[in-house]
């Protein structure tokens, strides 16, 4: 069930606002956390079981190291290690196994062994981030940045809370214990939350589906069709339409959580202004980009132990990074392009970079990030490779395909536009120019807010107009 869809919006949200305002403060978790088993069943059915098996787990690992592993011994260690091991087991089974299997089978065929036989292996949604949430707590609690949380309900409530859970942000559990264990809704925090998640419906709606429906038509092409214009147009799309969809989608998570009271953190600050590739991880992608920072860079050493040390440290992110995101050749090569750029920024390379004129800084960066998203998008080492082949000039089509030429409509170039410049912060700028001029004129003030009210309804009622009439409304990050 994804954010954008008529049963969400129309159904299951308004039936849960109802209810948890109806229960009561002491029944709220427990009616969150039934809701959230529901939503997650929705759509998952039976692996719902693999979630609850994924909360009693880490529960009872919580209270072993709370009692063993606070005291930094030898068994504390050790029970982290299982716990971890655990979680990264049920992990690496439900989204590794069949590219293992798959990887391993034609090295056995080169061998003429008998080939392994396994039936497809269902991928959970969500399961990264959950599972991530659920070692992050783990370390917290053995590195005493957090206490073990005795009541399973709150610990199954942080696990499965459905505002993020099947897209993230990754939360940590001291970010929100605090809200689990007593919080208020005010009508501020609701309305706040309820603009976020306006906003991010807008973003995924009105802009990353157009985008979206383009990319798939250009990328669903045979490679001989298309132009080298084609195929920039292409990519160009898929960039923003992985940036309005995931940051669309993590807009509605944190305000969600704000209408039920949680403060979330932010997952994406304006990633494309960046002008280098360290700047662009500091940007997108937050929680994922920290939680590898805090849990894996630095236990491994992070920048402390020489340039090489610090190289190897930051490929090896990046590849697990890479992997993090799918079971694929591609992911890997994704991520360790990431890695390797890292690790030049951090040497003559970044000298270089940072002697650029600020708009040669955007550019090289835009064009590392774009190219990146060619892997991403495409399954196969060889696709990329006859795509890069098309963008480069290599091959491919003289002129644009009549069927894009007439894709490219008055509602295509409205979107496109609009994505680009909202992907520049000029919403932030905007909002603090308003605040200026309504601290001077109070009836600009009052002007300003109905603008800003009206332009929320036009938002809502524009995004529920496309969704209900069944427009393309995939999401990406599903398959993560």
């Amino acid at each position: 069930m994804v954010f954008s869809s008529v049963t969400f919006l129309f159904l299951f949200l308004p039936v849960v606002l109802v209810g948890y305002l109806c229960v009561g403060r002491k029944g709220r978790n427990l009616f969150l956390l039934l809701s959230s088993l529901v939503f997650y069943f929705w759509g998952e059915q039976l692996f719902v079981f693999v979630m609850l098996a994924s909360i009693a787990m880490n529960y009872i690992f919580g209270l072993l190291l709370d009692r063993v592993g606070r005291q930094r011994s030898r068994s504390g260690k050790i029970l982290l290690a299982a716990a971890l091991t655990a979680n990264l087991g049920m992990l690496g089974f439900f989204k590794y196994a069949n590219f293992a299997v798959d990887n391993l089978n034609m090295l056995l065929g080169q061998l003429d062994i008998p080939l392994i036989h396994l039936s497809d292996v269902h991928l959970p949604i969500g399961i990264s981030f959950f599972t991530f949430q659920a070692m992050s707590y783990l370390v917290d609690l053995y590195r005493r940045k957090c206490r073990a949380q005795k009541n399973p309900l709150y610990l199954g409530l942080y696990i499965s809370l459905f505002p993020q859970l099947i897209a993230g942000p990754i939360v940590r559990y001291r970010d929100i214990a605090e809200h689990i264990k007593k919080r208020t809704v005010g009508l501020h925090d609701f309305a706040c939350g309820t603009e976020r998640f306006i906003f991010g419906l807008g973003k995924k709606v009105l802009i990353a589906n157009p985008m979206g429906l383009m990319a798939d038509h250009i990328f669903g092409m045979q490679m001989h069709l298309l132009s080298t214009g084609t195929a920039w147009l292409g990519v160009v799309c898929y960039t923003l339409q992985i940036y309005f969809d995931f940051s669309g989608y993590s807009d509605m998570a944190i305000g969600l959580g704000r209408m039920f009271g949680f403060h979330f953190l932010e997952n994406f600050n304006y990633p494309y202004i960046s002008r280098s590739i360290r700047e662009f991880w500091r940007r997108w992608h937050i929680s994922l980009s920290t939680w590898f920072r805090d849990y894996l860079y630095i236990p491994l050493g992070g920048n402390r132990h020489g340039s090489l040390r610090t190289a190897l440290n930051l490929l090896l992110v990046f590849l697990l990074c890479g992997l993090w995101h799918g079971a694929s050749w591609n992911f890997i090569l994704w991520g360790l392009m990431y890695g390797f750029f890292l690790v030049a920024e951090r040497g003559c390379w970044g000298r270089i970079v940072t002697g650029m004129h600020p708009i040669g800084q955007h550019c090289y960066t835009l064009l590392v990030v774009i190219n990146g998203w060619v892997f991403f998008r495409l399954e196969q080492l060889t696709e990329a490779g006859s795509y890069f082949s098309v963008m480069y000039g290599l091959s491919g089509a003289e002129r644009m395909h009549p069927r894009i030429s007439m894709d490219c409509n008055a509602l295509f170039i409205c979107s496109f536009v609009a994505g680009i410049l909202l992907s520049l912060p000029l919403y932030p700028w905007l909002r603090t120019y308003w605040r200026a001029w309504m601290q001077e004129k109070y009836l600009a003030a009052v002007s300003v807010q109905v603008v800003k009210l009206g332009f929320i309804l036009t938002v809502l009622l524009l995004s529920a107009g496309s969704i209900s009439v069944g427009a393309y409304n995939p999401f990406i990050y599903f398959r993560f």
